[in-house]
C-alpha cells in the first residue's frame, strides 16, 4: 500500500531536502514521502558467476517483498534481483526519466495514476502484456498499449483516533466538508502535496470533490481551522497523531489500510485498530501502482518475467503484508488482519491526463492559499 513529481525544480528541492534528513519508516507502502539517495537493497542469494542474469528493479523507498518470494524468482530464473530504491515515487520516476537514454535499471515499479501520463509521455516504458493480464480487472488498466502493468492499489484517506473522539463525545467527520466545521478546529494534519505522495493524493481528492473552481475555498477554510502541514507522511503519522506519537492531532491523512497495519504491528493483544477511516463519497483518492519494462533495458526478457511474477498469485498474495495495499488480482487471498482494511464505495476520480495537465497548477495554487 505510492507518491509524486510536480516540476524538476520541486523534485530537485525535495532531493536536496532528503539528503539532509533521515528516510521515513513507513507502515504502509505508498507513504514514501521523502526523497532519498538511491540505495540498492541487499539480496538473499550468493553472487552469481559472470554471464548469469541480473535484474535491476528501480522503485520507490517503500517497496517491499518477502525474501522467500524474491528467492523463488531468482532460483526459477537462475538470476539475481537487485532493488534500487530512489526516494519517493515522484523522485524515483524523475530519476528514471532523466536517465532513460542510459537506464539504471531494467524495470521500474511504483509509478502511480497521479504520474502515469507523464511517464508515458516521456516514452519511458517498452510495451509488454503480462501473461496473467486477463486476471486484472479493467478498472486498473489505464494504458491501452500495455506499457505498464497494474500491480496494487490503495486508498489515501483520513484516519481518526477512535478513543480521542469517543472520550469527547464528538463524532468523527463523515465527509470532507465536515473538516471546515468549528468542531474540528486544530484537529487535522495533512502533508504538503509538493513533497508527499499522500499529500498530493489528498489534494487531488479535494479537487475531484469540490471542483477546480471551489477546492481552494475549502483549503482556505481548513487554514482558518488551523490545519497542520507536514512535509511527509512519517512526520504526520508518527509525530503529530494522538495515537502513534505524542502529537495532538486525532485526524491524519494516511491510508484506508492503516488500521489493519496497526493491528498487524500491534501484536497478539491488539484485537481492534485504534483508528478508523473517513470513507465518505470522494473523501479518498485511489492510488494504483504500476510496473513496466524500461526502454533500453539491458535485460528486458528477465524484466518481462518479473512483471509476470508480480501479477502471479505468489507475489500478489505477498503484497498486503509487505506494502499494506491491495493486490490487483481479485482472486488473490488476503491475510486475516485485512478484515480491518476498508475500501471506500466511491473514491475520488480524476483521469490521468487531467492530473498531468493541471498537477503543477493545482499545487502552486494550494501553496499560495495555504502556506503563504
Amino acid at each position: 500500500m505510492q507518491p509524486k513529481i510536480i516540476s524538476l525544480a520541486l523534485v530537485v528541492a525535495a532531493l536536496i531536502f532528503a539528503a539532509c534528513a533521515p528516510a521515513p519508516t513507513p507502515i504502509i507502502a505508498p507513504p514514501a514521502t521523502q526523497a532519498v539517495a538511491p540505495t540498492p537493497a541487499a539480496t538473499v542469494t550468493p553472487t552469481l558467476a559472470p554471464g548469469e542474469g541480473e535484474l535491476i528493479v528501480m522503485t520507490h523507498s517503500s517497496f517491499a517483498a518477502s525474501e522467500d518470494v524474491i528467492r523463488e524468482f531468482e532460483k526459477a530464473n537462475n538470476a539475481k534481483v537487485r532493488v534500487l530504491k530512489a526516494g519517493d515515487a515522484g523522485a524515483a520516476l524523475n530519476r528514471a526519466i532523466l536517465t532513460k537514454n542510459n537506464p539504471l535499471a531494467d524495470l521500474f515499479y511504483g509509478v502511480d495514476n497521479a504520474f502515469l501520463s507523464r511517464a508515458l509521455k516521456e516514452n519511458l516504458f517498452a510495451p509488454y502484456a503480462a501473461k496473467d493480464a486477463d486476471k486484472i480487472p479493467a478498472e486498473y488498466k489505464l494504458d491501452v498499449q500495455s506499457r505498464v502493468t497494474p500491480v496494487n492499489y490503495g486508498d489515501v484517506c483520513l484516519n481518526y483516533d477512535k478513543k480521542w473522539f469517543a472520550d469527547r463525545y464528538l463524532a468523527p467527520p463523515a465527509r470532507l466538508d465536515d473538516l471546515a466545521k468549528a468542531d474540528y478546529k486544530n484537529l487535522l494534519v495533512v502533508q504538503n502535496p509538493a513533497t508527499s505522495s499522500p499529500g498530493l493524493a489528498f489534494l487531488l481528492a479535494t479537487v475531484a470533490h469540490f471542483g477546480e473552481d471551489k477546492y481552494l475555498e475549502f483549503w482556505k477554510q481548513l487554514r482558518a481551522n488551523n490545519v497542520a502541514i507536514t512535509e511527509g507522511w512519517s512526520d504526520a503519522y508518527y509525530s503529530k497523531s494522538t495515537w502513534a506519537g505524542k502529537g495532538d492531532r486525532p485526524l491524519v491523512v494516511s491510508y484506508a489500510t492503516s488500521p489493519a497495519a496497526e493491528v498487524f504491528f500491534g501484536g497478539p493483544n491488539v484485537k481492534e485498530p485504534p483508528t478508523g477511516n473517513v470513507l465518505g463519497d470522494n473523501a479518498c483518492f485511489r492510488q494504483i501502482e504500476f510496473a513496466g519494462v524500461l526502454g533500453g533495458a539491458k535485460n528486458p526478457q528477465l524484466a518481462q518475467k518479473f512483471i509476470d511474477y508480480m501479477v502471479s498469485p505468489r507475489f500478489q498474495e505477498d503484497v498486503p503484508a509487505q506494502m499494506f495495499v491491495f493486490p490487483v488480482r481479485a482472486d488473490a487471498k488476503l491475510p486475516d488482519f485485512y478484515k480491518f482494511a476498508e475500501r471506500p464505495k466511491k473514491p475520488a476520480a480524476l483521469i490521468a491526463e487531467q492530473i498531468d495537465a493541471n498537477r503543477e497548477k493545482w499545487i502552486n495554487a494550494w501553496t499560495g492559499a495555504v502556506l503563504r
